[in-house]
């Protein structure tokens, strides 16, 4: 296999694990939005984060939402939080599981950035029909 053929199977393994992880929606209207400026940058998050660090084995996605979660409540990401959460159930998170992950954030990264996760995530679970 050539190192073409490679990055292309990474690719379409990141485009894979992204639209299941994160929905067709998300991903068509990140696709849509492609240009000049940003291509560069999409293919990386397709093949780097989607196809290599997502896919690795040593990991459930499951396990991977719950990670994401407390990293995005830590570096205060709000947008992305929001995404994840979403992410979080299509993986298999509970509601239960996400509380436990912002209690969890509220002892290690502040009562503030906590308060602001469980305000972003709110809306979100009721937009699921999980609240």
């Amino acid at each position: 296999m050539s190192q073409e053929d490679n990055t292309q199977d990474i690719h379409a393994r990141g485009m894979k694990n992204r639209r299941v992880v994160l929905g067709d929606e998300h991903v068509d209207r990140a696709v849509e939005g492609t240009n000049e400026l940003n291509a560069d940058f999409q293919e990386f998050i397709t093949r780097y984060a989607w196809g290599e660090i997502w896919d690795r084995p040593g990991l459930d996605k499951k396990t991977r939402s719950l990670l994401t979660l407390s990293i995005l409540v830590a570096e205060g990401k709000d947008e992305e939080l929001q995404m994840h959460v979403r992410a979080a159930i299509t993986n298999g998170v509970s509601v239960a599981e996400i509380k436990e992950v912002f209690m969890h954030a509220a002892l290690y990264c502040g009562l503030p950035a906590a308060n602001q996760a469980f305000k972003l995530a709110t809306p979100v679970l009721k937009k699921l029909g999980k609240l």
